[in-house]
């Protein structure tokens, strides 16, 4: 894929997929509600801009042009492994709670399900109707995504640290107006501290912040294999 514009990086606050665009010559952005590492560039509700944009208004898609990329991370929290046992009248949380009590909390649990899965539809909408080229994440294990969504991962990277991430974490992601490129990894294997198993690490929660940070390797080798579709310099590791 060439990139003759923009990258925008919805949901980012890190800047880690921000920077390795840029060190590979491709101007780029970060946009979230939050700004928590300083990195973030535009900090604004993306939500809203989402709904804005599917009803017509004024957004911030309107700045977003044909050659441009978004890169969304999209929320998880209604959709991953620890969510879906939330569905559950054995789930641990509602242990001190009566059946019906349980079924309350799950049904207000599917409502804010359906309207996080509701919004992530508008935005593929809006993407698909201003023909931008996006890609979103998000993980894979028990994933509702997986499952009941408009369509599968174009690809599904089941164990992260073989392209230089700290974690296992299987992930998927979902490309929209464009397709996936093939390249060659390589990691920086001095930078890399493994963890084979997502139960394994126990210094970092399942849905802690650590958790959630991407490694700078993984996400060039990343936009390198699949974005890119570029064959880096020394590399080391054909995954193909």
């Amino acid at each position: 894929m060439e990139i003759k514009g923009k990258v925008h990086c919805f949901f980012e606050q890190s800047g880690t997929f921000k920077r390795e665009f840029i060190k590979l010559g491709i101007p780029a952005e970060d946009y979230d509600i939050q700004n928590n590492f300083g990195e973030t560039d535009h900090v604004i509700d993306l939500f809203a801009e989402i709904d804005n944009a599917y009803d017509g208004k004024p957004s911030v898609f309107d700045t977003i042009t044909t050659d441009d990329f978004v890169m969304a991370f999209y929320p998880c929290i209604y959709f991953c492994a620890m969510s879906q046992s939330a569905f559950g009248l054995a789930y641990t949380n509602y242990r001190n709670l009566n059946d019906w009590q349980k079924i309350d909390k799950i049904i207000e649990r599917e409502k804010k399900r359906d309207e996080y899965a509701t919004r992530l539809l508008k935005f593929i909408h809006v993407c698909m109707k201003r023909n931008i080229r996006m890609v979103f994440e998000n993980p894979l294990t028990m994933s509702f995504l997986s499952v009941f969504f408009v369509k599968g991962p174009d690809v599904k990277d089941m164990d992260r640290t073989k392209r230089g991430d700290h974690f296992k974490k299987p992930t998927g992601y979902w490309f929209f107006n464009c397709e996936p490129t093939h390249g060659m990894s390589y990691q920086k294997s001095s930078d890399i501290r493994r963890i084979h198993d997502t139960k394994g690490a126990d210094h970092a929660g399942l849905c802690s912040e650590e958790r959630s940070l991407i490694s700078p390797d993984y996400a060039r080798n990343f936009i390198c294999d699949f974005i890119l579709g570029k064959e880096q310099v020394n590399t080391q590791l054909s995954l193909f």
